[in-house]
């Protein structure tokens, strides 16, 4: 691999590459910044990596993605639950040519751990990092483990930038060379009240996002109206947004995720339509597929993050069946 420079600290717009050309510096050696910065439309999806030492194990769950996603998130210790290192599994799937973003949480090691997690990711060729507070002990298997929240997400992103753009650690030692990482947040839509501006976005923006990845979305009036808004303050001028979606394996699953995920909204309709099915995974798949065309034509959307624990090949499906990657130059 070439050897990757940071060529400044310029806010990275989305605007840019609808412009004609990259007038902003590059972030990262990654596939997934230059299909966003070339203004195509971007599809991620995501694993979780396997309770298991063999690295075999990795590729066997998100190997189907190959070709298809443009990146692929690997959680970590979601649900609060030990599985594989998070960067071992990126550095498996990179080495496989599986473009990975490293998700890092804040919960399990302190900063210096993380800031030497940043460099590491680099080094094996992982370009991509999704910066996240992560789901609190008493959710998991081993409710007495230790939490640590040394830094919140915006710390992670703000020592990330400044290890890529200013070459330094936060101490003021420098790195001698420095990592080229795209930085991601997380955010959730809903239906925005009157008075509601989007401070926590503008503060992630501030500490260093480049793109951001979002709950699930299955309302698309609450979308839109959240895209508006968004767009209303010049979010969407200066972040990429990757809006989450997913193929519903049945109707009882999406009832579940509507009434206990956070930020989750799924409209009635689309229930009925999954109770009503012969094949409740195969109309799942139908709705992903048309929810993802819906966003596509929505201001401001620059892609799709498919969620599907555990039913990576449902992923993949979707997006080889929903024709998202035509017309790529």
């Amino acid at each position: 691999m070439a050897a990757w420079a940071p060529t400044g600290n310029k806010p990275l717009r989305p605007s840019d590459a609808a412009g004609g050309g990259p007038a902003v510096p590059i972030r990262s050696p990654g596939h997934l910044e230059q299909v966003l910065r070339a203004g195509h439309f971007a599809v991620t999806a995501e694993t979780t990596p396997p309770v298991s030492a063999d690295p075999q194990s990795v590729l066997d769950r998100a190997g189907c993605l190959k070709g298809l996603a443009d990146a692929v998130n690997v959680t970590d210790g979601a649900s609060a639950k030990s599985h594989m290192s998070t960067l071992a599994a990126c550095a498996i799937l990179a080495r496989a040519g599986i473009e990975p973003v490293l998700q890092m949480t804040c919960r399990d090691r302190n900063r210096l751990a993380l800031q030497g997690d940043l460099l590491g990711a680099a080094a094996l060729g992982v370009p991509n990092i999704l910066a996240l507070r992560g789901d609190d002990v008493s959710a998991g298997d081993q409710p007495d483990a230790k939490q640590i929240y040394d830094l919140e997400s915006a710390g992670i992103l703000e020592t990330a930038a400044r290890m890529r753009d200013a070459g330094e650690l936060p101490s003021g030692r420098k790195v001698a060379a420095a990592p080229g990482l795209f930085l991601g947040a997380a955010d959730a839509p809903f239906d925005p009240p009157a008075d509601w501006a989007p401070n926590g976005l503008l503060a992630k923006i501030a500490a260093g996002a480049d793109f951001v990845q979002t709950q699930y979305a299955f309302d698309m009036d609450i979308l839109r109206r959240y895209m508006a808004r968004l767009a209303d303050h010049g979010i969407t001028e200066r972040l990429y947004i990757l809006v989450g979606i997913g193929p519903l394996a049945s109707a009882k699953s999406a009832r579940w995720m509507h009434e206990n995920l956070y930020g989750v909204s799924i409209p009635d309709a689309l229930i009925a339509r999954l109770d009503g099915a012969a094949d409740q995974a195969a109309e799942g798949r139908r709705i992903c597929m048309e929810l993802m065309e819906q966003i596509r034509d929505i201001p401001g959307v620059n892609g799709v993050h498919l969620m599907a624990p555990h039913q990576e090949q449902a992923a993949a499906q979707v997006i080889a069946e929903s024709g998202v990657l035509s017309g790529r130059g």
